[in-house]
C-alpha cells in the first residue's frame, strides 16, 4: 500500500518576548496579592514566547469573543499563510498540486474559515478539499495528520495540514485561580505547517496512531467557550494521568511496528509543561537527552497547543530511524503516532 510520507515542514512565529518581561509588565500586576504566581511563573520551563498579543502593551482581558474572533482571522492569516508556504517550498510542490488542506486550531473560529480564505489566498485549485479539525486542544496535530494520512492514500494526492494557534487572545481577567495562572505561564502563538505526498521516497512516513482517553478525568483538562474569550481548566493531577497511560500507548504503538522502546531513534513528545516532561521520560525510561529537543521548545516557544509537537519535530532534525510523536489534550485523551523512515 502507498503510504504518506511528510516532505516538508514551515512554520511562522509571532513577535517574541521574555517570561521574565511579561511577568513584571503585566502579569506581577495581574496576579497582585496571589503569592504562588510568580512562583509558577518561574518554574514553566519557559523562557521566551511568542504573541500577537502582548499584554504588556496591549490589554485585551476584558475584550468579548466576537472581538477576539475578527482579530483571530486577521492574526492568523498572514502567519499561516507564512508557514503554508514555507512547507510547500520545502517539500518542492506548488498551491496547485495540492488536494487536501486541513487547517487544526483551537484558539479561533470564522466563517468562512482559514481553510477557504488561506486557499484562496495561496492560489490552490478551487476544487481543493477541506478539513477543519477544530476545539479538540493540544493533541489535535495527531488525529488530524492521521486523516490528512488517509487521505494522501486513499486519493494518491499531496496534502497540506496547518496548525494555527493564537493563545495570547484568550488572557483572561484576573482571578485568584492558579489553572489560570498555570495557563498563562505556559501558552503561546505558533503556526507550523507539514506537507505529506503519497509513497515518497524520502522524509517520514506516517505507519500508525494510537489513541486513548481517560474519560473519568474529562474535568481535568477543559477549554471553555466564555463571553470573555475561552478559559482553559487545568487540574494539577494531569501528570498523575498521563503516567497511567502513557506506557502502554507507547508499547501499543510500537507493538504495530514490532518495535521496542529501545529502537525509537526520536522522541517528539508535545511539551505541555516541565511535569508532563518528566512523566514522559520516567514511565519510557528515556534520557533528559531524549527529552531535550521537547524541553528546548517549551524553553524557547513555550506551549503553542497543537502546533507544538511539529516544531518539536522540526527541532528533531534528520532521525536515522523511528519517530514517535506525542501529545496530549482535554478528554484527558493522549495520542501517539508512529513516524518511520520513507
Amino acid at each position: 500500500m502507498t503510504a504518506a510520507v511528510i516532505t516538508g515542514s514551515g512554520r511562522a512565529l509571532p513577535a517574541t518576548y521574555t517570561q521574565d518581561d511579561v511577568w513584571e509588565g503585566f502579569f506581577a500586576e495581574h496576579y497582585a496579592g496571589l503569592r504562588s504566581a510568580r512562583r509558577v511563573f518561574s518554574a514553566s520551563g519557559v523562557s521566551t514566547r511568542h504573541a500577537v498579543v502582548n499584554p504588556v502593551h496591549e490589554d485585551i482581558s476584558q475584550w468579548g469573543t466576537g472581538a477576539r474572533m475578527a482579530r483571530y482571522v486577521d492574526e492568523a492569516m498572514p502567519l499561516g499563510k507564512q508557514a503554508v508556504a514555507a512547507a510547500l517550498d520545502s517539500a518542492g510542490l506548488a498551491p496547485g498540486d495540492v488536494g487536501l488542506f486541513s487547517v487544526v486550531t483551537c484558539t479561533g473560529y470564522a466563517t468562512p474559515g482559514l481553510d477557504i480564505r488561506l486557499a484562496s489566498d495561496l492560489g490552490m485549485p478551487a476544487g481543493v478539499q477541506r478539513l477543519l479539525v477544530g476545539h479538540m486542544g493540544c493533541y489535535a496535530a495527531l488525529p488530524g495528520l492521521g486523516a490528512v494520512g488517509d487521505y494522501v492514500v486513499a486519493r494518491s494526492r499531496p496534502a497540506v495540514m496547518l496548525c494555527v494557534e493564537l493563545t495570547s487572545l484568550h488572557v483572561q481577567p484576573a482571578r485568584h485561580d492558579l489553572s489560570q495562572v498555570v495557563a498563562h505561564a505556559l501558552f503561546s502563538d505558533a503556526a507550523s505547517a507539514v506537507v505529506l505526498e503519497p509513497g515518497a521516497r524520502r522524509g517520514l512516513r506516517v505507519a500508525a496512531t494510537v489513541a486513548r482517553t481517560d474519560s473519568s478525568t474529562a474535568d481535568h483538562m477543559t477549554w471553555d467557550v466564555t463571553d470573555l474569550g475561552f478559559k482553559m481548566g487545568l487540574s494539577p493531577r494531569v501528570p498523575d494521568v498521563l503516567a497511567r497511560h502513557v506506557g502502554d500507548v507507547v508499547q501499543e504503538l510500537l507493538d504495530t511496528a514490532g518495535l521496542q522502546v529501545g529502537d525509537v531513534a526520536g522522541w517528539a513528545v508535545h511539551p505541555g509543561g516541565p511535569r508532563i516532561l518528566d512523566v514522559a521520560r520516567d514511565q519510557l525510561g528515556l534520557t533528559e537527552e531524549q527529552m531535550a529537543p521537547s524541553r528546548r521548545v517549551l524553553a524557547e516557544h513555550g506551549n503553542c497547543s497543537s502546533a507544538t509537537v511539529l516544531l518539536v519535530l522540526d527541532e528533531l532534525g534528520d532521525v536515522d530511524g523511528p519517530v514517535v510523536a506525542m501529545a496530549f489534550g482535554p478528554g484527558l485523551t493522549l495520542y501517539a503516532t508512529l513516524l518511520l523512515p520513507a
